[in-house]
């Protein structure tokens, strides 16, 4: 048969518990102590957690305006074609696709030589899937000529050249001259500069037109390297398209890559330091909650005559345990409130004000990003709450197993 507990009589013990003992200050303080460290440990994780989320978000925003959701590689001759991206756009009216070519050349300008990677893009094509192509395109000079390149804004810094002037490009194809060779050079006009956020990116791919590749590199018209897929929803996306192209018999002539795979271990080593970070930032919770269990315990020690009392008096084990869990308990959800508050409001100080900076050269921004997702708020709260619970589970049996007729015989 269950145990009754008297309600009225428990909550009233607790509110007195709860209030400064004169005799025992310490004591008191102690479980101040104890709701502040969960309070900091809470308000730590959430800014945390909300940083790393935000560093993320910020790199794979960046990393989608260059790489793309998905990329079409074919794996034999003459796939990648206007006839497949016509079939593909056809099926999937939503997608938006650009066929490329792609070559590594050499950059000089002056006594400057830098490697880089050319693309050759339908210009008009590439914008509608690249933001950042979007926006140089609409603020480029307009040249007519098909040797135009979009050059990264840190590429052409470094190579002192600025819209308008002329970068010479040495590519990996080799051209007869008198009785021996050299590989195949053209001067291109700039037409336009692009900033990514990525300064590696920047540094490092440029833009043409499909016309500079058939002229210079002798590229087959219509017939492409890849092509470029923007999906909202990638990964969903993609399994569709692979069923088309089993279907349409290109099963085993090309491939589909999505985000994930391009840069799959820099997102792995991300999400390995985000909970190396929430486990660490979690031990702060732990070892406050160590604070409740010592503060609960010298309540209990110091109580005993009390508890001896309420004993005789007739509170039931059930009661005194009832008692010390819930003190426990509201101390914990004092600190987890409390540290809930301090979260947000640091989160809207820090994203609200530039207190901190990172340099915007480094990481591509220059505003600290904090982006703390539901799933992850409710994790921290359920954690420090199960922590919290546990850490009351001890002190309340310590309190129940109190033997009345000890203590007041030594009393």
């Amino acid at each position: 048969m269950a145990t009754t507990i008297n309600s009225t009589f428990v909550n009233k013990i607790i509110k007195h518990y709860l209030k400064r003992d004169k005799e025992n200050p310490f004591i008191f303080i102690s479980t101040i102590m104890a709701a502040l460290g969960i309070a900091v440990g809470i308000a730590a994780l959430m800014i945390g957690t909300g940083m790393m989320n935000g560093t993320e978000n910020e790199f794979k925003k960046r990393l989608f305006q260059m790489d793309y959701p998905l990329t079409l590689i074919p794996l034999g001759q003459n796939i990648a074609t206007d006839e497949l991206t016509s079939k593909l756009s056809n099926q999937f009216p939503t997608l938006k696709f650009s066929p490329y070519y792609r070559t590594q050349i050499i950059t000089k300008s002056g006594s400057t030589i830098k490697g880089s990677m050319l693309y050759g893009v339908d210009f008009k094509k590439e914008k509608e899937l690249n933001k950042i192509f979007q926006k140089a395109y609409n603020h480029s000079i307009g040249t007519q000529s098909k040797f135009k390149v979009v050059a990264g804004k840190k590429l052409l810094e470094e190579m002192l050249v600025k819209k308008g002037e002329k970068l010479t490009l040495y590519f990996s194809e080799m051209q007869a001259i008198g009785f021996g060779s050299m590989p195949l050079q053209k001067r291109f006009t700039v037409d336009a500069t692009y900033s990514s956020g990525i300064p590696t990116y920047d540094d490092f791919i440029m833009y043409t037109t499909h016309e500079a590749f058939h002229k210079i590199l002798k590229r087959k018209v219509s017939v492409y390297d890849g092509i470029h897929i923007f999906s909202n929803n990638a990964m969903e996306d993609a399994n569709k398209i692979n069923a088309f192209l089993k279907k349409e018999g290109y099963a085993d002539k090309i491939r589909i890559i999505g985000w994930w795979e391009q840069h799959a271990d820099f997102f792995a080593a991300m999400e390995m330091e985000k909970k190396a970070l929430f486990l660490g930032l979690l031990l702060i919770i732990i070892v406050a909650s160590l604070n409740i269990v010592s503060s609960l315990l010298m309540t209990v020690m110091s109580r005993r005559p009390e508890i001896a009392l309420m004993r005789t008096l007739g509170a039931t084990n059930a009661e005194i345990k009832s008692i010390f869990f819930k003190l426990g308990a509201v101390i914990g959800l004092g600190g987890i409130i409390g540290g809930t508050l301090l979260g947000f409001f640091s989160i809207w100080v820090l994203t609200t004000f530039n207190i901190i900076t990172v340099s915007a050269d480094v990481y591509g921004y220059s505003k600290l990003p904090i982006d703390l997702t539901v799933k992850d708020f409710f994790s921290i709260i359920i954690g420090a709450i199960i922590i919290v619970l546990a850490s009351s589970r001890y002190p309340a049996k310590k309190a129940a197993s109190t033997d009345p007729l000890i203590v007041l015989r030594n009393e």
